[in-house]
């Protein structure tokens, strides 16, 4: 599971060095795609058709459903990290982010965002204010 905010840096080459304690759930490749949001997300390259299964599981019958899975799949990509437990972020994806060099990595249960530092700054205090109110109308569907 990933959890956390992380302050990181991307280098000149486009590499985004990963905390150090989701390297072992990523050992085995990940895979990156556009969030979203404006935002990267990373899965496990293991787990990525899983959590994406419900888009790839909609009717391409409907433009709806075809935008959706060109948004997704298109843009993904797999990696492979290196030694240093760094990720080469694809151009693509930078520019879908409006990454600049500081970034935060958030840990959102079973895959992690990429997110331009001060894009994060104000994605939470837009959504701080609200959290309240998303938590009792979410709980309200589950009853």
């Amino acid at each position: 599971m990933f959890y956390g905010e992380y302050e990181h840096t991307v280098d000149d080459k486009n590499r985004l060095t990963l905390p150090v304690r989701f390297r072992t759930l990523l050992a085995g490749g990940v895979v990156l795609a556009r969030g979203i949001e404006k935002n990267i997300d990373v899965y496990p390259r293991e787990s990525w058709d899983a959590n994406v299964a419900r888009i790839a599981e909609l009717d391409s019958l409907t433009r709806e459903a075809r935008e959706m899975k060109r948004f997704v799949f298109a843009g993904a990509t797999v990696a492979e990290l290196d030694k240093q437990g760094r990720v080469l972020v694809p151009p693509h994806l930078a520019t879908h982010a409006g990454l600049a060099k500081d970034v935060v990595l958030a840990g959102v249960h079973d895959r992690i965002e990429i997110w331009d530092s001060s894009e994060w700054t104000t994605h939470l205090n837009a959504i701080e204010g609200s959290a309240g109110d998303v938590a009792e109308r979410l709980a309200d569907r589950r009853s």
